[in-house]
């Protein structure tokens, strides 16, 4: 996109008065703010100075991309001024947004990310071969260009991450400068810790990602912020908590007479995160309700065999763990006649939170409300919000879920196109990413 702003000014031709280019272009910088500017943006100045011919003309090119601005200043001898000049088309490029999806859901966030950084789509073909082989054709150059790939977890998990991890590949090898991952919803990141004899799977993931040739990664409301730690390159965890919460302030009318609830001590964090920026109570809900983080699952360290039982000296004999039992479901904090909103990271299997619902609705709250980032829905989630106490789920787009939503009218979807776009923004220009995580803390 290019800007023409025409400048002209009537003047002795001994004393020439008015702005010079790089007056104008210092003013612009006050009053162009660069989370305003597309990508590709080039405005360029023309300061004509005296109407005689003979007179000057000046210009200045004001490139305006964000973070890299830069005022060219160029003069021209040619009698009427404007009319010899040669205008060099110098609008920022070397950005490609390819979405590595081979599936038409899983390419609407990309589609809506690129039309907020008003650039078209990558050319490229995502496609399985009959024996099922994934196969990716790149249709153009990305040679010295900054590549953001952008990839949604469909259903087949497994396929999604071949798609993501050979697109990047091809990308290393067609000598593109940066290749940036730009992943909402990390696949097996509720695999972060070792659970009996099995193994750490984000971390393996994360290894075979900065192998393939990644430099760069975007993702939002990873399961454990630790996840970071597995790469080798750059991760920027966005929250996706401002939407959610902007959604409630907005959506719920009588919001201020809710309470955020925890359906688990484990997520007790993340509730009175929201508790805080929007001055409710908190309520926890604790019981029954087996806990997919509790150390019962850990059972790496087997008891010995009985024969080697009789080896180990008498005196030597360790103290075991005393195993965990869960009271019977209580809520601690008081939901009577309030609205309930159950927030979490990730709903997944909804068992657990139509189980919460039953309960809070047995302790007087007259709407419940649960909310999370990621909204996977597997398996037989629709029939179940649809028969449960549950008012609404309310989740992002990290994931697609539109047939989901066709089978249950009681989910809603929150955009959050806008940050992914931004963060693209700030990367490729260079531009400190600081003002995407304001006011959030350690525990967020």
């Amino acid at each position: 996109q290019v800007a023409l702003l025409f400048l002209s000014s009537e003047t002795r031709s001994d004393l020439p008065r008015g702005p010079t280019p790089e007056q104008v272009a210092s003013s612009l910088r006050r009053w162009l703010p660069s989370a305003a500017l597309p990508v590709a943006f080039t405005l360029i100045v023309l300061v004509y100075v005296g109407s005689r011919p003979g007179g000057r003309a000046s210009a200045c090119v004001l490139r305006a991309g964000g973070g890299e601005r830069y005022a060219e200043t160029r003069r021209s001898a040619h009698p009427g001024g404007v009319a010899g000049w040669d205008i060099m088309n110098v609008t920022k490029g070397g950005l490609v947004i390819f979405t590595a999806n081979s599936t038409p859901s899983g390419r609407e966030l990309a589609r809506r990310i690129a039309e907020r950084l008003g650039v078209e789509l990558g050319k490229v073909q995502v496609y399985q071969e009959a024996n099922r082989e994934t196969r990716v054709q790149i249709q153009e150059s990305v040679r010295g260009k900054d590549v953001f790939i952008i990839q949604t977890v469909s259903r087949d998990v497994n396929s999604t991450i071949m798609e993501l991890l050979i697109m990047v590949y091809a990308c290393r090898t067609s000598c593109a400068r940066s290749i940036t991952g730009v992943v909402p919803y990390f696949p097996y990141s509720k695999q972060c810790k070792m659970r009996k004899r099995g193994s750490v799977v984000s971390k393996l993931l994360a290894s075979m990602m900065c192998k393939a040739g990644l430099t760069h990664l975007i993702a939002m409301d990873l399961h454990q912020k630790e996840i970071q730690g597995f790469f080798d390159v750059p991760v920027d965890n966005l929250r996706a908590s401002p939407f959610l919460l902007q959604y409630i302030q907005e959506e719920i009318p009588d919001y201020r007479n809710a309470v955020i609830v925890a359906k688990s001590p484990a997520s007790a964090k993340r509730a009175q995160s929201f508790a805080e920026r929007l001055r409710l109570g908190i309520a926890v809900i604790h019981g029954e309700a087996q806990d997919a983080e509790s150390d019962l699952v850990d059972g790496r360290h087997s008891p010995p065999a009985l024969k080697s039982v009789a080896a180990i000296h008498p005196g030597l004999e360790i103290p075991l763990l005393i195993p965990k039992e869960k009271p019977p479901i209580t809520v601690v904090g008081d939901v009577g006649g309030r609205i309930a909103i159950i927030v979490d990271d990730i709903i997944d299997d909804v068992v657990s939170f139509v189980a919460s619902a039953e309960t809070l609705k047995e302790r007087g709250a007259y709407k419940i409300f649960v909310m999370a980032t990621h909204g996977i829905l597997s398996s037989d989630a629709p029939r179940l919000i649809e028969e449960s106490a549950i008012d609404e789920v309310v989740v992002t787009n990290t994931v697609p879920h539109e047939i989901q939503k066709l089978r249950c009218p009681k989910i809603k979807t929150v955009d959050i196109s806008m940050i992914l776009s931004e963060a693209i923004r700030r990367i490729h220009n260079g531009e400190s990413m600081s003002y995407l995580f304001r006011n959030i803390g350690v525990d967020d």
